[in-house]
C-alpha cells in the first residue's frame, strides 16, 4: 500500500501546470486571430483533394494522441512531486556490538580455549560490523588483537591460536610436541605470567578485557555508557592462585557500571566443574545480569559459545524497525514509457 510523502506538493504542481496552461492557450488563440487576419486566401481549399485530406486526418490524429500523451505525462509528473513512498517494515540486523574474548590461558584452562577460539572462527564469518578483540591472561594480560571489524585480520590471528593450541589439548599431545612447537607456544604466551608465585588472576584479566572497549575506565564514579552494545565472553575455571590486585567481584562492578555484559564460560575439567570457585564465578557472573555456562549444561564448549552469541544478537541486535520508504515503483516505468511515446509522437508529426 503507497500513499504520498507530500500530498500538498500534488495540489501546488496540478495548480501551476493548469495555469500554464491556460496561459498557454491565451496566447496561442490571440496569436491565431492575428494570424488568420492577415491571411488573404483560404487554404482549406487546398484540403479538398482524397490525398491531401487525408493526410490532414492523419496529422490530426497524431495531433490529438501527442495532446493525451502530454497530458497523462503531467499528470503523473504532478504525482512524482509527492514522491511516492510506502511504510517499510522489516527485521534488521545491525552489527552495533563489540565483543571481547576473554582467555585465561593458565595451565588448567588452556586446552579447553582451542574450542573457543574454533568457534569464533565460524562465527566472525557471520559477522557484519560487529567488532571483536581478543585478550589472554594468566597472571597478567596480553592483547592479541584490538577491538577490530577488519575480520581477515581476525581470521588470520584466530586461525594461528588454533594451530598453536591443538598442541596443548592433551598431555599426549604435549609430549609429541617438537621443540619449534614448544616456542611456538612459549612465544604466544608471552606476556601472560609477568608475576611470580601467581597464576589465573581472574579479576585482574577480567578489567584487563574491559579496558579494551571504548569508554571504560578503572574509576567506577566515572563509568561511562557504552556508544555500541558491549559484551566480554570469559573464558576460565576461576581458579586463583595468588593476590589479585581486583576480586572477580570487584571487576563485575567496574563492567556492569560501564554497562558492559560479562557472559562466564567455564573452561576447565570437568573434575572440578562443580568446586565452590566454580559456584561462585556463577552467582557473581548471574548476579551482574550475565550468563554462566557449564559443559555439565550438556553441550560442548562450541555449543556453549554459540548459545551466548545467539542470546546476546537475539537481545541486543535483532529489532522490528519501520521506516517510510520513497516506493516509485511502476509509476517510473509509465513515465518513461510515456516520454518514450511522445518523443516518437512528435517524431511522427515533425515528418
Amino acid at each position: 500500500m503507497f500513499s504520498w510523502r507530500w500530498p500538498w506538493a500534488i495540489l501546488i504542481a496540478a495548480v501551476v501546470t493548469i495555469a500554464v496552461l491556460i496561459l498557454v492557450w491565451v496566447l496561442s488563440a490571440r496569436k491565431a486571430d492575428t494570424q488568420q487576419a492577415a491571411v488573404a486566401y483560404d487554404v482549406q481549399s487546398d484540403l479538398h483533394g482524397e490525398q491531401a485530406s487525408h493526410a490532414m486526418r492523419t496529422w490530426r490524429t497524431w495531433n490529438r494522441v501527442a495532446v493525451a500523451l502530454m497530458a497523462l505525462l503531467l499528470v503523473v509528473a504532478c504525482l512524482f512531486v509527492g514522491r511516492f513512498s510506502t511504510v517499510d517494515k522489516a527485521d534488521e540486523h545491525y552489527g552495533n556490538r563489540d565483543i571481547v574474548l576473554c582467555l585465561d590461558v593458565s595451565g588448567s584452562t588452556l586446552p579447553y580455549d582451542h574450542e573457543v577460539i574454533d568457534t569464533y572462527r565460524d562465527l566472525v564469518q557471520h559477522f557484519k560490523g560487529e567488532r571483536i578483540g581478543m585478550s589472554i591472561f594468566n597472571s597478567t594480560s596480553r592483547t592479541v588483537f584490538p577491538l577490530t571489524d577488519d575480520y581477515e585480520l581476525v581470521q588470520r590471528q584466530l586461525e594461528h591460536a588454533s594451530n598453536i593450541l591443538k598442541r596443548v589439548e592433551s598431555q599426549k599431545s604435549i609430549d609429541a610436541m617438537s621443540d619449534q612447537q614448544y616456542q611456538d607456544v612459549s612465544d604466544w604466551l608471552d606476556g601472560t605470567q609477568n608475576k611470580t608465585n601467581a597464576t589465573s588472576l581472574i579479576g585482574d584479566g577480567l578489567v584487563s578485557c574491559a579496558a579494551m572497549l571504548p569508554g571504560f575506565t578503572y574509576d567506577a564514579s566515572h563509568a561511562q555508557r557504552q556508544q555500541r552494545e558491549a559484551s566480554i565472553v570469559l573464558a576460565t575455571d576461576n581458579i586463583v592462585s595468588g593476590t589479585p590486585t581486583y576480586s572477580l567481584a570487584q571487576a563485575l562492578d567496574l563492567t556492569s557500571q560501564a554497562d558492559i555484559a560479562v557472559e562466564g564460560l567455564y573452561s576447565g575439567s570437568q573434575s572440578t566443574e562443580h568446586n565452590e570457585t566454580t559456584k561462585q564465578m556463577e552467582e557473581l557472573i548471574e548476579h551482574h545480569g550475565g550468563t554462566f555456562l557449564a559443559q555439565s549444561d550438556g553441550a560442548s564448549v562450541d555449543a556453549l559459545v554459540r548459545r551466548i552469541n545467539d542470546q546476546q544478537m537475539h537481545e541486543e541486535e535483532r529489532k522490528a524497525q519501520a521506516a517510510v520508504v520513497d516506493a516509485p515503483g511502476w509509476w517510473t516505468l509509465a513515465l518513461v514509457m510515456l516520454v518514450g511515446a511522445w518523443l516518437l509522437v512528435a517524431w511522427r508529426l515533425k515528418r
